[in-house]
């Protein structure tokens, strides 16, 4: 098989991808495949590793064909999670097994799937019109499903040195709740996390007067924040959400008042707030439920502290119509569905990407992303193709 007829199988382009055991930070071949499919086809590929304090060395991949606007970005990543309990597969999860027209393996659905289609779209649109008129580019990263600090941001900001100017991005993240054709993500809410520790006294619970208990004012605050709804959504942006997502103590004893307690909470926040004004409105809930304990009867701790996690991540909208009606198009084009636009779903490398230009995501359906047995329907991967290739003749018309 010549490698032109490689890249232009989708189903051929992603076996190469799921052989590559790339279980984030590592490269494990992925990058290498991938340029290996890129370079025949025209692109310039360079290959950039970052480094920081205290995270692993993350190896990532720019590649661009063309010099000319349009400059349409593909934007995804080849690291994987772990595959945990290799022996509850089915098939090993880096072998790329197909079985029933499915292909089963780590990284099939996320997202290694949404690349080898991309590489396939463009693969079909040289082969039929030549180089476009405009440009393409690949922005790979090795550290998507790691602590995102080595990867897409820092990829980004070294492209942008260099005089790299996008006109609109496309996201391969597996967007479709059930079936092909059912959602385009158009934005992202917002994520905040935080920790609480109330200070108690630590005692015999046989002699309660004696100590404070923290646990039963952590339980108070943990109150405080879910009761009363942070907004009713908006028009583009579901509801703002916080879970509380741990409460410890760290006690292993049945006759011990701990002194201490922690509870880790995470927001999903819409374009009503930003990080800011919403750690000014959960410290307030905090605050108020602190003075409704001292004015209580019981003897209660009401002394805490909150810690923010760094990095929260900002809510966004594309507005851009020009992006996504074509998006929108293609896949109506190809599935006779119209899909919807949403802002639902966690966070993806999306919210760095916003920064330089429109950006939209579409990839494969979700459904078995980050589980044992991931796997992908072949008819599906090559859908996704045509979309891709459906997009590219509108978005270079």
């Amino acid at each position: 098989m010549t490698q032109e007829t490689l890249a232009t199988n989708p189903v051929a382009n992603l076996s190469a991808l799921v052989r590559c055991a790339s279980v984030t930070p590592a490269e494990g071949g992925a990058l290498g495949a991938l340029e290996a499919m890129l370079v025949p086809l025209g692109f310039s590929v360079e290959r950039v590793t970052f480094s920081d304090d205290d995270t692993a060395d993350v190896e990532n991949l720019y590649a661009r064909l063309g010099s000319a606007e349009p400059h349409l970005m593909f934007a995804g990543h080849t690291d994987v999670v772990p595959p945990g309990d290799v022996a509850a597969w089915s098939k090993p999860p880096f072998e790329a097994a197909i079985v029933d027209d499915m292909m089963i393996g780590r990284g099939t659905v996320d997202m290694k799937g949404g690349i080898a289609a991309f590489v396939a779209a463009c693969a079909s649109y040289i082969a039929e019109n030549g180089p476009p008129k405009g440009s393409i580019s690949f922005l790979i990263t090795g550290d998507e499903e790691g602590p995102s600090i080595n990867g897409t941001e820092k990829l980004l900001k070294h492209a942008d040195a260099k005089g790299e100017v996008w006109q609109g991005a496309i996201v391969g993240e597996p967007t479709n709740p059930e079936a092909m054709g059912d959602m385009i993500k158009i934005g992202r809410r917002g994520s905040l996390s935080g920790i609480i520790t109330v200070h108690g006294v630590q005692g015999h619970v046989a002699y309660p007067h004696l100590a404070d208990n923290p646990i039963r004012a952590i339980v108070a605050f943990c109150n405080a924040l879910l009761e009363t709804p942070f907004d009713e959504g908006t028009d583009t942006f579901p509801a703002t959400n916080l879970e509380i997502t741990s409460i410890d103590v760290g006690n292993p004893s049945v006759n011990v008042i701990p002194s201490k307690a922690t509870a880790a909470f995470n927001v999903r926040f819409n374009d009503r707030w930003d990080a800011e004004s919403l750690q000014m409105d959960i410290h307030n809930r905090l605050d108020q439920a602190a003075e409704r304990l001292r004015s209580g009867t019981e003897r209660l701790p009401v002394d805490f502290d909150i810690t923010w996690k760094e990095r929260p991540s900002p809510s966004f909208l594309t507005l851009d119509e020009t992006l996504i009606a074509a998006m929108q198009q293609a896949v109506e084009s190809v599935t006779g569905r119209t899909p919807k636009l949403s802002t639902t779903g966690g966070t993806s490398d999306a919210r760095f990407i916003k920064d330089y230009c429109p950006v939209v995501e579409f990839g494969l359906v979700g459904q078995t992303m980050h589980m044992v047995d991931e796997r992908v329907a072949l008819s599906d991967l090559r859908t996704l193709t045509q979309i891709y290739r459906q997009f590219l003749d509108r978005w270079f018309a």
